[in-house]
């Protein structure tokens, strides 16, 4: 077995994952990128993770909205790079309503991916860890993992879910060379968001630049985006031996907005 280390991040071809891939494998990690395009799709990014890096890259359509899809992308890791060392939750997704006309099939779709995916991930890649003696987990939670915003219900519960789920699991594991921690990042500058601001404009009669600053920054008092490039930073941190004893932690990365 190689002693190179291997990550595994969900959601991983754009935004959040694809920074957190881009970061690892600078480490010199090899990554196992998961997400729902097939693979012709995604072999150009792929291949440049590996060009530019020097590591092997692979990629899993493993649908994490299904138990047996979550375990499969580990598994898949595991017969690919016999190892999973590093593991990032990453995969979400949002929508927003009132409780009362809140979808049946969004609250379920949202607690699938952005908790329960991570349970399952979590609970494959814990045995071969704990076998090595060393492992990393971090899931991406959010600033609305610490707080509450209306109209939020299926993803802050979800996002309050996971920050229970990484301290459950840290002290699960704290004497067996494991660290679990969640990244609660703010608003954070991805094309999903850069996407939204023009028809967000137009809907309220803004300029785009009040709609950053007065809506989407409006609880971040740096008025700044995060960048995927600071999350990654982070994580590539939390995987060294200096956060050795960072676990079972919500780390904001949200200007501000928690210190309210």
């Amino acid at each position: 077995m190689s002693d190179i280390k291997t990550a595994v991040i969900t959601g991983s071809t754009s935004g959040i994952g694809l920074g957190m891939a881009k970061g690892l494998a600078a480490a010199g990690m090899n990554i196992m990128m998961n997400g729902l395009e097939t693979a012709a799709e995604i072999e150009p990014l792929r291949k440049s993770l590996e060009d530019s890096y020097g590591i092997q890259a692979h990629y899993s359509a493993a649908n994490m909205m299904e138990p047996d899809g979550a375990r499969g992308l580990i598994e898949a890791a595991l017969s690919t790079f016999g190892r999973v060392d590093v593991l990032v939750n990453n995969a979400g997704i949002q929508f927003v309503s009132p409780v009362e006309d809140f979808p049946d099939d969004k609250w379920q779709a949202i607690i699938n991916l952005n908790l329960s995916a991570a349970f399952y991930t979590t609970k494959a890649a814990l045995p071969g860890m704990k076998q090595r003696g060393w492992g990393r987990i971090i899931n991406i939670a959010s600033a609305h993992g610490l707080v509450a915003s209306p109209f939020k219900s299926a993803y802050v519960a979800a996002k309050h879910g996971i920050v229970g789920l990484t301290k459950t699991v840290a002290l699960e594991v704290a004497e067996q060379g494991i660290t679990v921690n969640a990244i609660c990042p703010g608003y954070v500058w991805t094309p999903l968001v850069e996407r939204q601001i023009p028809d967000t404009a137009k809907a309220r009669g803004l300029t785009e630049e009040q709609v950053k600053r007065d809506v989407l920054l409006a609880a971040q008092p740096t008025k700044k985006f995060a960048t995927v490039e600071e999350l990654a930073a982070l994580g590539q941190f939390l995987c060294t031996d200096g956060a050795a004893s960072i676990t079972g932690a919500a780390l904001p990365v949200d200007g501000g907005w928690t210190a309210h």
